[in-house]
């Protein structure tokens, strides 16, 4: 295995991470580059950083396009090619880093998608829908969808929107360990957000004169298709717990695939609210 330092810039962005941060880091010495953007926080994340000999951005959002990791791409001067865009509780393993570093390398590649092995309740998701991403690629091949939000969430940071890169796109088939150290809590208040922020996507999308699914993935067509639709809810939880096997990873298995199931429940209940809201005003 090469001991050269990969030529990626790790892009981490944080707000009071500081239960995260130390393994993250522990797992990033070969990358020649590791950045956090951080958005205020008030615990131990900026010491941890400073220990850490991490530099530190500083992001202020004003509840409109960009957010976080596009605000990072056109502001940042970074000192490689490629970033990988990193979540405090994804955990790195010297496997993914070497197939990083030779994954790089292809000149014709311009992103990679990502797999990730889950941790729920203190312990791995065997089973159960699979987690990808694309969160690694080359600077200036793209950035992420625009949207045009007005504060719909206090999110600051792209979590449903995906990159839309020009050229040819692989796989890194050794996978990240997503691994949450902020508890079940944490979970529920930012599945909460997100269903708020997932609603107001759906009313914009259906807007007179949006042309933005045009960016979309073959996953997010769908998604966005049936999100209204009653059958959506009990139809994720029969694939990943019953056609995806997720009934045996036991209790965490269930627990998981149950607040899935009130995941999208709730994202439909709020769409719906929306929409006669706005029938009732006349707009």
């Amino acid at each position: 295995m090469s001991t050269e330092s990969v030529k990626v810039t790790v892009v981490i962005p944080v707000k009071n991470e500081e239960k995260n941060l130390p393994e993250c880091f522990s797992h990033l010495g070969r990358f020649s580059e590791v950045l956090v953007v951080d958005s205020g926080s008030t615990d131990r994340t900026l010491e941890i950083c400073e220990a850490h000999g991490v530099e530190v951005l500083q992001f202020r959002w004003n509840g409109e396009f960009p957010k976080k990791r596009n605000w990072t791409l056109r502001n940042h001067t970074f000192q490689n090619e490629w970033v990988l865009f990193l979540d405090a509780d994804e955990f790195l393993n010297p496997e993914f880093v070497s197939e990083v570093e030779q994954a790089v390398s292809d000149p014709q590649k311009v992103g990679y998608w990502l797999n990730y092995n889950n941790f729920f309740l203190s312990g791995k998701l065997r089973f159960g829908e699979s987690m990808r991403k694309l969160a690694l690629f080359r600077i200036g091949s793209g950035e992420y969808e625009r949207i045009d939000e007005c504060s719909w969430s206090h999110l600051d940071m792209e979590v449903h929107e995906h990159p839309v890169l020009d050229g040819p796109v692989g796989h890194i088939t050794t996978p990240i360990f997503h691994k949450d150290y902020k508890g079940i809590g944490s979970y529920l208040a930012k599945h909460d957000a997100y269903a708020e922020w997932e609603a107001n996507r759906y009313v914009a999308l259906n807007a007179p004169g949006s042309d933005a699914q045009q960016w979309h993935t073959g996953r997010q067509k769908v998604k966005y298709r049936h999100l209204t639709k009653w059958w959506l809810a009990p139809a994720y939880f029969a694939y990943s717990y019953v056609y995806k096997l997720g009934f045996l990873d036991g209790r965490r298995g269930l627990v998981f695939c149950l607040l899935k199931f009130h995941y999208f429940f709730q994202i439909r209940l709020r769409i719906l609210e929306k929409l006669a809201a706005q029938n009732s005003d006349g707009t």
